[in-house]
């Protein structure tokens, strides 16, 4: 079965840029935390735009990808994190070939 993966843009208001840095470390750490099947989940951060942040995530499968969407700290922290947005997150979804 392949693994689900995404990866999502998101761009911050300079004024919202360490709230999003804290809430989606927050994230990170629960998401390792808490979902065994969640195989990757970083936050990088654009060395020429210091507003510009891309999240990978892989999941072991579908269904682990659907754990992690309704788990209760995903309802709690995805809310201000799109409010730390500037604009709309961009996401595209994948999935392996191995």
């Amino acid at each position: 079965m392949p693994k689900k993966s995404f990866i999502a843009r998101l761009r911050t208001r300079p004024e919202k840029r360490e709230d999003l840095i804290a809430l989606q470390t927050e994230l990170k750490r629960l998401v390792f935390a808490q979902e065994p099947d969640a195989l990757v989940y970083e936050l990088f951060q654009s060395e020429t735009d210091p507003d510009l942040f891309e999240c990978v995530a892989t999941f072991r499968d579908e269904a682990a990808f659907d754990a992690h969407m309704t788990i209760d700290f995903h309802d709690r922290l995805v809310p201000p994190i799109l409010e730390c947005l500037a604009e709309d997150m961009t996401i595209a979804f994948y999935r392996s070939l191995d």
